[in-house]
């Protein structure tokens, strides 16, 4: 009985092409994280800023060296952004004289 793949036995696949990654590459986390930065400038900055630094250091291979992919350069500076002007807006918020009452 022939099969539809004739040879595939004899030479079976390098072991790079079959083996089965953790998680995303470099590039889907630099967009990840510029996602996460730009959404966190309208919602939940205090959360999506540190999230969308780390997917931006993950997405530069856990360097700083300048030559980075470009989106996740800009997630870092963003994220950066992001959690600043959060920890800032909680802070304002905290303070006496400026509550809801």
């Amino acid at each position: 009985m022939a099969g539809f793949g004739q040879g595939t036995r004899r030479h079976p696949r390098s072991r790079g092409r079959t083996w089965s990654r953790t998680g995303p590459d470099r590039a889907t986390l630099g967009i990840i994280g510029v996602v996460c930065a730009v959404a966190g400038f309208f919602v939940l900055g205090i959360i999506l800023g540190p999230v969308a630094i780390v997917c931006g250091w993950l997405a530069m291979g856990r360097t700083w060296s300048r030559s980075g992919p470009v989106p996740a350069l800009i997630a870092l500076a963003l994220g950066a952004i992001d959690t600043l002007l959060a920890i800032i807006w909680l802070a304002g918020a905290a303070a006496p004289g400026s509550g809801m009452f």
